[in-house]
């Protein structure tokens, strides 16, 4: 992650009350969370779903793996 990533990772860590850590992103999740971004914005022709698909992605994430939210994601495209 670069550095402005880093410092909104750190701060959104400490509001929520988890260690930053817990929100690292592997080179993998980011792969996949612009592919994500890119699909919502293309295949819907909204720029604006890019971020909010990606924020649903989050909410769904729980316990579940990436790829597979991923994959449904892109099931419906």
């Amino acid at each position: 992650m670069d550095a402005w990533l880093t410092q909104a990772r750190d701060a959104l860590a400490e509001a929520a009350g988890v260690t930053p850590g817990a929100l690292d992103l592997s080179e993998d999740d980011e792969r996949t969370l612009l592919d994500l971004a890119r699909v919502a914005a293309h295949d819907s022709g909204e720029r604006t779903n890019a971020p909010l698909l990606c924020y649903l992605v989050g909410r769904a994430g729980g316990g579940a793996d990436l790829e597979r939210l991923a994959a449904a994601v892109r099931s419906t495209s």
